[in-house]
């Protein structure tokens, strides 16, 4: 379960002790002094106690576990453009896979306009642009399926302009769904008891900006007054086969600055940030360790439909599962491997290829810094 508050929970807890006290004051007779100061008690005032010290525990008893986290993220997510979409409903492209995508809080890129605005991005006739837009109603079908938190911080979330944005926002909010992506926007979330902040950064203006890292660390740091847990999710890098390695410095694409990935992730982590999560690049990434959190760069393409490449490396993607305690630490986690089959649905891959391709881009990217997956998909803890 999971519940959405605003940026500033703590002013909202504070109203709610102002009205319990006023309604106090009103049982007591209307009274306006004061509420008496609550009384201390020091153990060693305690009376003694009635029984035995030690409570007797049955042998058959459950043993509680730890409270942790479990979230699972995956990369861009979209269901075909304007009028295309699967004949059989969008829900089809999930068909194979909703069992893998449960967890306390499910994320992933949204790709997409979730709405019927006319779709404005690309100039007519300009064969290299891309528009996404999918039916309103797509919504309800990713919170059937497991999700929980999408980010809007991408190109094609104006893919129909500002209209289409509010026709997204307002689709994911009739559908019980939270997202993250705008400029200075924080959204706070409860799942399997723990406070949790989500932030979502891309390279553009009309989000919040991953190429302007000081503020960004600063909302990250006031996350972190509020929430247990934060996590960040980015939209960064080149795009393509050619540049599925992470290079240092700001990556530029087509004359497009998409920010510094490395530095950013690492700078995010430095303000407080316990989990980094990225897309962008269509393609995977290595994954990587700094100071105690995991980086995963890019998990790839997770659907679409007759949008998105579905050959060689392209075609491959995951389900990154991430398991932590309430104070952010790593506990476990792993990855699932898919293959995203023509027309651009993902189905689970078994002969692992995203393991492998993972491992040997963390390894010559990150060299012992790498984040390892195991040959049964779990993600090796860091060196301490």
């Amino acid at each position: 379960m999971y519940r959405l508050s605003g940026p500033h929970r703590v002013t909202w807890r504070a109203a709610g002790l102002a009205l319990g006290v006023a309604v106090a004051m009103l049982t007591a007779g209307c009274t306006s002094s004061p509420p008496p100061e609550p009384s201390v008690t020091t153990p060693s005032a305690l009376p003694s106690p009635v029984g035995p010290t030690t409570p007797t525990i049955p042998a058959d008893a459950p043993l509680l576990e730890a409270k942790t986290l479990k979230l699972a993220w995956v990369g861009d997510v979209n269901f075909g453009t304007k009028g295309r979409q699967p004949p059989g409903g969008v829900g089809t492209i999930f068909a194979n896979l909703t069992d893998h995508l449960k967890s306390d809080l499910t994320m992933g890129n949204l790709e997409t306009v979730l709405g019927t605005a006319p779709l404005t991005r690309c100039s007519l006739g300009t064969a290299s642009c891309y528009m996404f837009e999918a039916p309103p109603d797509t919504a309800a079908v990713l919170k059937d399926v497991g999700f929980s938190a999408l980010n809007l911080a991408n190109n094609h979330t104006l893919d129909a302009g500002t209209d289409g944005m509010e026709q997204t926002k307002a689709a994911l909010r009739d559908a019980g769904l939270v997202w993250v992506g705008e400029p200075g926007q924080i959204t706070y979330v409860t799942a399997a008891g723990v406070d949790v902040a989500l932030l979502g950064f891309g390279p553009n203006e009309t989000s919040s900006d991953c190429r302007d890292l000081p503020t960004a660390q600063k909302m990250v740091q006031e996350a972190k007054q509020h929430a247990q847990v934060v996590v960040v999710m980015i939209h960064m890098g080149q795009e393509g086969v050619a540049h599925e390695h992470l290079q240092p410095g700001h990556e530029i694409f087509e004359g497009w600055d998409r920010g510094d990935t490395m530095e950013f992730a690492h700078g995010v982590i430095d303000a407080g940030a316990d989990l980094v999560v990225g897309s962008g690049p269509h393609v995977l990434r290595g994954m990587q360790w700094y100071k105690g959190r995991l980086i995963a760069y890019s998990l790839g393409d997770f659907s679409g439909y007759n949008t998105l490449p579905t050959s060689g490396d392209f075609a491959l993607s995951g389900i990154l599962n991430v398991t932590l305690d309430p104070a952010g630490g790593f506990v476990g986690g792993s990855v699932t491997p898919l293959r995203l089959v023509p027309p651009g649905t993902p189905t689970v891959d078994p002969d692992g290829r995203t393991w492998a391709l993972m491992n040997s881009l963390s390894s010559a990217d990150f060299s012992d810094t790498a984040a390892v997956i195991s040959a049964d998909g779990q993600i090796t803890p860091p060196v301490a």
